[in-house]
């Protein structure tokens, strides 16, 4: 029975990732600053909280990390942990650095200094490679951050890179593309959209501020994007990957279809908000998912309409359930 260790383990990819290798008959460890206080409610939403063994830890301890690592000796570790707020990261820039950069140094450290076979996983972001001037971004695309979310991104991705050229460690990247799914936390523009929408059709608002929209990304299903992850580390050799949908679409495209699927006119009830805009932002970007169609045969079945409509029901769902006191029905966050 293979054993892993998930950071960031309470978090929409942690989540899922862990019913993922659950299913797979692993032992899931997981990393929380607090267990007595962590939230764990999307762990509970797919029926796997009772099933993982939580350790306290704080990432940015050295001695805490190397103390755990030790302990579990893991086949495999999922670092998914960040500040992942692109726009808090501009607001507070020093405490987004330290934490993404320092956490997953350490991490590789600890494994290296512990002579561990560990195998390492690290969740890099889209946002790294910026204003990019060809598309789709590729494995080889330049990397040209414009956050301090993506510069600190890029920092531990390449930290990852050396620890395995340097060091020898079974170290690889995946570069997932904006996933979604009813899990998303409530700062991230998809799932303040969605949500919006339930609540304009369910009467319980009247109107939605957002800022620019004619920013292009490229969206997936998330529960698919975590199977990459795991397939990254049963390789022969560790290597770096792109999992993306290989479309881009309009946010204003998203918002159409989120209010469509609840039967309104989005134009009807989306104000433009000029201090919702980002102090710098991509225009556009999506990437090339070929390789890892190649070399993992991996798939992706999910359009982007259907992508939109499954965000609203299951949003819509959870929103009935709210107001009723109740808990969502058996499969409303879709496993696959």
């Amino acid at each position: 029975m293979k054993q892993a260790f998930i950071t960031g383990i309470t978090g929409q990819d942690g989540a899922y990732l862990t019913r993922f290798l659950l299913d797979r008959g692993y032992t899931v460890h997981g990393a929380v600053r607090d267990s007595t206080r962590a939230d764990t409610s999307k762990l509970a939403a797919l029926g796997v909280e009772a099933r993982v063994t939580l350790h306290r830890l704080n990432l940015l301890d050295q001695a805490s990390i190397f103390q755990t690592l030790r302990e579990i000796a893991p086949d495999e570790i999922y670092n998914l942990a960040a500040q992942s707020s692109v726009a808090l990261s501009f607001e507070q820039p020093i405490p987004t650095l330290q934490f993404n950069v320092l956490s997953t140094t350490y991490l590789l450290e600890a494994i290296r200094l512990l002579g561990l076979s560990t195998r390492f996983y690290q969740a890099s972001s889209s946002e790294m490679y910026g204003r990019v001037p060809h598309l789709p971004v590729t494995e080889e695309t330049t990397l040209h951050p414009v956050s301090p979310y993506a510069i600190s991104k890029a920092a531990a991705h390449w930290a990852a890179i050396n620890y395995r050229e340097a060091y020898g460690l079974y170290s690889c990247c995946g570069v997932l593309f904006n996933h979604e799914s009813v899990l998303r936390p409530k700062h991230f523009v998809t799932k303040k959209i969605v949500r919006a929408a339930v609540e304009i059709a369910e009467g319980a608002r009247d109107v939605l501020k957002l800022g620019n929209l004619d920013v292009w990304r490229d969206w997936g299903w998330a529960p698919l994007y975590v199977e990459c992850m795991w397939l990254m580390l049963q390789q022969e050799t560790a290597d770096d990957f792109i999992i993306a949908t290989g479309e881009a679409h309009a946010l204003r495209e998203f918002v159409a279809l989120a209010f469509e699927a609840v039967g309104l006119d989005a134009e009807k009830y989306v104000e433009i908000d000029p201090a919702l805009y980002r102090p710098a932002d991509i225009e556009k970007i999506y990437g090339d998912p070929s390789k890892a169609r190649r070399v993992l045969d991996w798939q992706y079945s999910v359009s982007f309409p259907e992508l939109v409509t499954r965000l609203v029901e299951a949003e819509r769902e959870v929103y009935r359930a709210e107001q009723a006191g109740t808990t969502p029905r058996s499969g409303w966050a879709h496993p696959g």
